[in-house]
């Protein structure tokens, strides 16, 4: 198949339309068409329903768009270390992490990375687990660094690791000296909550529906930090995976507790790839390099 072809329904898929398509190519919608009817008339099926408010997938244009962005990303990792024979290499690895990781260990990770490669470039888009899984799937990044509670469509989970929610507080509060605590006794003092965004909030929602238990919060927000800081100066607990506290609980005099309850077990850490992508060396590197990282974590943990 050609790469023109490729890249042209790559782009109507994801526009909707060939006039879309044309104003972000750049090229005539006639242009792009024939390419599409080339495309269709090699497959030998249809590759888009014609519908009243643009252009929608058929079945084996939904098979071949996951084909089509894999090659595409393929190629241009290609040429890219092919001109890297020429001259220094400039790497780029693009992810989308879920917040807790993202302020929890990732931006250390591609510090400590970048000091053995020094022409390695990132880019990270912090998203909720469903949108990083997406782009992702889409090829929009090339790898994400998220929490879970639900398998993903479109991608390959490389590592995976269990990620309980804890109860973050003070060093000095009266529950810090327990080994665990319960959900009960956490609510016995004011709670610190974050958004309905996160996999912990989510899965805290879920046992509390279960369990006929009231959420009431001291203090919400969406900006981590200001929870954070809130608890360090009260009694209040807020609730987080210990992969996005650990590197912050002793210079904030914090620490972290598990829950007893099943369901707050369930989350699960994931470094996802597309499915089928041959990954380039530099990203499969950082790839191990955060595997290494978090392993280390949890090895703390323990």
């Amino acid at each position: 198949m050609h790469g023109i072809a490729l890249k042209y329904f790559v782009e109507v898929a994801q526009a909707g339309s060939l006039s879309a398509a044309s104003r972000q190519l750049h090229v005539a919608v006639s242009a792009i068409s024939r390419q599409i009817a080339a495309l269709e008339a090699e497959v030998g099926a249809p590759l888009f329903e014609r519908a009243a408010r643009g252009m929608v997938l058929s079945e084996a244009g939904q098979l071949l768009l996951a084909h089509a962005r894999r090659t595409l990303m393929e190629s241009a990792a290609v040429l890219h270390q092919i001109a890297g024979l020429q001259e220094a290499p400039r790497d780029e690895i693009r992810l989308a992490a879920s917040e807790g990781a993202a302020r929890g260990f990732l931006a250390e990770a591609m510090a400590v990375f970048r000091k053995r490669h020094l022409n390695t470039r990132f880019s990270m888009h912090v998203a909720t687990p469903g949108e990083a899984t997406r782009l992702t799937a889409e090829g929009e990044v090339d790898l994400a660094v998220s929490f879970s509670v639900a398998p993903g469509r479109g991608v390959t989970v490389v590592h995976s690791w269990r990620t309980p929610v804890y109860a973050v507080m003070a060093a000095g509060h009266p529950l810090a000296a327990r080994e665990s605590v319960t959900l009960p006794e956490i609510m016995a003092y004011p709670l610190a909550l974050t958004d309905g965004s996160s996999t912990a909030r989510h899965l805290l929602d879920r046992v509390c529906a279960l369990d006929g238990l009231t959420l009431e919060a001291a203090l919400f927000s969406n900006y981590y930090p200001a929870l954070h800081v809130f608890v360090r100066h009260s009694d209040a607990i807020l609730f987080a995976g210990y992969m996005s506290v650990a590197s912050r609980l002793e210079s904030d005099d914090l620490v972290a507790r598990p829950i007893v309850s099943a369901e707050l077990q369930s989350r699960n850490m994931q470094i996802q790839i597309m499915e089928g992508r041959l990954l380039p060396p530099h990203i499969s590197e950082f790839i191990e390099h955060v595997k290494t990282v978090v392993d280390d974590i949890e090895a703390g943990r323990d």
